[in-house]
């Protein structure tokens, strides 16, 4: 196979664990919800200790909150007796949640391990949230063989949503 050949693949497989296609929903409110929390609250933490600690730690809270929802909700509609098989289902499905933001906490990440400044790596990672998200319209825009125009617009909702998560920034600090 060529190098762009496996290039696409490797693109292709990353792309797929990241986006599952079990609950995609899931890993686009994941990086939202990483996103605005480090636009929000990054500048207000004093190390990156306490920024990826309370990344962590909110991330965390909305998994858990989700897969119980997703857990009570679904046991209530069809009165099914919670157990452990129903329990972790729901967990797992919702686990696309901390896949989604392992883009920019994983900059944030780098950031720190490379000795950047914490502001600069948490803008960073706002961004890479940022980008991602018009590259995720632009990939469903592409999935269903969307012309340019339907295109245009499926990336100008992207740069939308993520200019909000960007301006989100500037409005708290």
């Amino acid at each position: 196979m060529n190098p762009r050949g496996q290039l696409r693949r490797q693109i292709s497989r990353a792309l797929a664990w990241l986006v599952p296609e079990r609950n995609p929903s899931g890993s686009v409110f994941g990086l939202i919800t990483v996103g605005a929390l480090l636009a929000a609250e990054s500048h207000i933490r004093e190390s990156y200790a306490d920024t990826v600690g309370s990344t962590a730690i909110v991330l965390l809270t909305y998994w858990l909150a989700h897969s119980y929802s997703d857990l009570l909700g679904g046991r209530l509609v069809v009165g099914e007796r919670l157990g452990w098989e129903v329990t972790l289902r729901a967990f797992a499905k919702e686990w696309a949640i901390i896949k989604g933001a392992t883009l920019p906490f994983v900059v944030l990440l780098i950031g720190w391990a490379a000795g950047a400044p914490q502001e600069t790596a948490a803008t960073a990672a706002v961004w890479t949230a940022a980008v991602a998200l018009v590259a995720f319209e632009l990939a469903a825009g592409v999935r269903a063989a969307a012309g340019p125009r339907q295109l245009a617009l499926d990336g100008l909702v992207g740069v939308a949503i993520g200019l909000a998560i960007v301006g989100l920034r500037s409005v708290v600090a």
